[in-house]
């Protein structure tokens, strides 16, 4: 209960700073005044001594008011204050003036830029110095007048060191929020890129083996149904089916697996060594292949991969859209890097089947090469299909 009164009465204050302020410095130049403190920079005095102390109240009283004004005109205030403490410091000597000082220039030193505060310590040193020679020339004696001048120098010098220190840890901690800010987003921004990219790789790990292979296995089943009936080729095409599916089950438990603990890749990383059984899986779904391709050496693992991609998606596509078509495909080594050109000819045009394909396939084969900082090229020739993809022979 007690720690939610302290509470509450901080957070008044903190509300009605200014005022309370004001009001409490006023009540201490009243209570200096009844007590008689007065006179406590005599030796700048030019009025009679035992002047009356209710008489520091004169310049007291004007210069709280300047608490209130501070935040809105925290120069002008900071002017008006030195006035009054200028008046009272040569005739009565009080303390609530000074006191007001000490309160507008710390407001001031804190909202100040970095040039405003340079003039601040330019005028407090010309203050210093101003007084050491009034005090010297009115004491004749350096020892008083060192002395005043350093007690002078001490309180504003303090005042103003207090209000820059904490205005600096204030910037500090703003710049401090502002940079975790930052870096919040940012890492905001790089879970959702991981996120986008492990679904493209998802997206393009379906596409590459999970739909072929069942779009194979529509396609073969398709063909089947639609030609008379034969016992040879009927079994031919539920062999393929089956082979199909289970690569599919295969590629899908992978998936699976990665999804579920991290373990093992999406699918097998393919290899130029896949190219032949690319070939004979095409030839079984009814493709008339004819497979050219150099010795291409030692290659980069990912522009490896992209040439049996290419090879697979063209190979893929001829099944769906040309049934029975022949395919001419050559893998080639260049001066600057590998060509992989897979032509189709002839063949029927697709068996009707419940499949209506989204056309991802191309898009994101010409993504992988492009990314590799290779060339792709797919479209129609005299009467065929070509697809066609440079890469070079670093990936880049």
């Amino acid at each position: 209960m007690e720690q939610v009164t302290a509470d509450g009465i901080r957070e008044w204050y903190r509300a009605h700073r200014r005022p309370v302020d004001a009001v409490l410095i006023a009540v201490l130049g009243v209570f200096a005044a009844f007590f008689g403190f007065s006179g406590i920079w005599g030796v700048f005095s030019v009025i009679p001594a035992g002047t009356s102390p209710w008489w520091t109240l004169a310049t007291a009283l004007p210069a709280c008011v300047l608490v209130l004004t501070k935040q809105k005109a925290p120069w002008t205030s900071l002017v008006l204050a030195t006035v009054l403490f200028a008046v009272d410091l040569f005739t009565t000597g009080g303390l609530g003036p000074f006191v007001v000082l000490l309160d507008v220039l710390w407001t001031v030193a804190f909202v100040a830029r970095q040039r405003g505060r340079q003039r601040i310590l330019i005028a407090m040193a010309v203050g210093v110095v101003v007084l050491f020679v009034i005090a010297l020339l009115r004491t004749q004696t350096p020892a008083v007048a060192m002395l005043v001048a350093v007690q002078f120098g001490a309180f504003i010098g303090t005042d103003y060191w207090w209000a820059v220190a904490v205005s600096q840890a204030h910037e500090l901690a703003e710049l401090h929020r502002q940079r975790a800010e930052e870096a919040a987003a940012a890492a905001d921004r790089d879970r959702e890129e991981a996120v986008q990219r492990e679904r493209e790789a998802m997206a393009r790990e379906l596409h590459d083996v999970v739909a072929g292979h069942v779009l194979a296995m529509a396609i073969r089943a398709e063909a089947a149904l639609s030609t008379p009936e034969d016992a040879v080729g009927d079994r031919a095409a539920l062999q393929a089916v089956r082979d199909a599916g289970l690569d599919a089950h295969g590629a899908l438990r992978s998936m699976i697996a990665v999804l579920r603990r991290g373990e093992g890749e999406l699918s097998p990383t393919p290899r130029i060594a896949d190219i032949d059984d690319l070939a004979e899986d095409a030839r079984r779904a009814g493709l008339t292949v004819t497979l050219t391709s150099d010795d291409l050496g030692a290659l980069p693992g990912a522009v490896e991969q992209a040439i049996v991609r290419v090879v697979r998606e063209a190979l893929a596509n001829g099944i769906r859209h040309a049934s029975g078509s022949d395919a001419d495909v050559e893998i080639r080594r260049t001066v600057d890097g590998v060509r992989v050109r897979v032509e189709t000819r002839g063949g029927s045009g697709p068996v009707p089947t419940a499949y209506s394909g989204g056309g991802w396939g191309l898009d994101m084969l010409a993504e992988r090469i492009h990314a590799l900082g290779g060339i792709f090229s797919a479209g129609p020739l005299a009467g065929g299909w070509l697809v066609e993809a440079r890469l070079p022979g670093e990936a880049s």
